[in-house]
């Protein structure tokens, strides 16, 4: 399987480096490089009345990338701006299930939006979980019900520090399947 990790306006270098490294690690027989070019943030995409952006109008400019270029099986477009579902007050992320695209949104992972001290390696290991759970549901993994899965659903900060960066057997077994399937 080939990933494409795509910035959505500005995100740290670093930060996809880190990505593309958690990703290589997670998924069998996987390529994953970061996108040059950064796509910017559809202006649309700002509701004034949440102070947030719309995760699905990101999305939508990552599948049109997606349809425009066929080097990657996958992309995941990563953000640092705060984005929600209207049925949801925010969402660390949303996929294509299954599909092509997939988004991970930086802003919540971040220890200081809590009010802790700073610490990357917290904010790195949210990362992980965020980029590997929405991966995996571009490839139709569904949310899991085991706790520790990294495909559990996250209600809260406090759901993903308790997941692992690890699919549980069933998950990985599914997730394996679809990536022989891409051939």
């Amino acid at each position: 399987m080939k990933i494409g990790i795509l910035a959505v306006g500005k995100v740290a270098p670093e930060v996809l480096v880190e990505v593309q490294q958690c990703l290589l690690n997670t998924f069998p027989d996987t390529f994953c490089s970061v996108i040059k070019n950064a796509l910017p943030v559809p202006p649309r995409a700002f509701a004034k009345r949440r102070n947030q952006y719309s995760s699905n109008a990101i999305l939508n400019e990552v599948e049109v990338y997606a349809s425009q270029q066929k080097k990657f099986h996958r992309i995941l477009g990563v953000v640092d701006l705060d984005i929600f579902m209207p049925e949801l007050n925010y969402v660390f992320g949303e996929a294509y299930t299954p599909g092509r695209t997939a988004l991970v949104s930086l802003w919540r992972l971040k220890p200081q939006f809590y009010g802790e001290k700073a610490s990357g390696d917290v904010f790195i290991q949210r990362a992980f979980k965020e980029a590997i759970h929405e991966v995996a549901h571009t490839l139709g993994v569904q949310h899991c019900p085991r706790g520790l899965c990294v495909m559990h659903f996250s209600n809260s900060i406090f759901d993903t520090d308790k997941k692992q960066t690890l699919l549980c057997d069933e998950c990985y077994l599914q997730a394996a399947l679809a990536i022989s399937s891409l051939g």
